[in-house]
């Protein structure tokens, strides 16, 4: 069973979309990047890597806290903001395999705690 709703579900396994991962270092500072993600449903997970991340300041937060927060949404017109936020612990993983096809890669994988999700349709 799924943390995320149907509807939620639905929202993050549609369209493309465009996520801003949270993450702080060991000194409790904050750092907002723009990512792209994938949502695993094998694991339940949101998983994010990109080009040369594991060289990244988000990875190395990640390595080193183990926290990190996704915000993915976007607005339809003509001002309709819809939002799926997952916070939880996160890993940042060396050599994970991605959902569905493709190689080993650098990735930081969150494993949710708690979703908060607004402007998704109530069914």
């Amino acid at each position: 069973m799924s943390v995320f709703s149907d509807t939620e579900l639905a929202y993050l396994t549609g369209e493309a979309h465009l996520g801003r991962l949270a993450t702080v270092d060991e000194q409790g500072q904050p750092h907002v990047v723009p990512v792209g993600w994938s949502y695993n449903p094998d694991l339940d997970t949101i998983d994010i890597s990109g080009r040369d991340f594991a060289a990244t300041r988000k990875f190395r937060n990640v390595r080193a806290t183990g926290k990190a927060a996704i915000v993915i949404d976007d607005v339809l017109p003509p001002w309709r903001p819809r939002c799926v936020q997952v916070r939880g612990t996160a890993q940042a993983l060396d050599d994970a395999a991605p959902a569905g096809e493709g190689p080993p890669t650098p990735m930081i994988r969150i494993h949710p705690t708690k979703v908060v999700s607004w402007g998704l349709p109530t069914g």
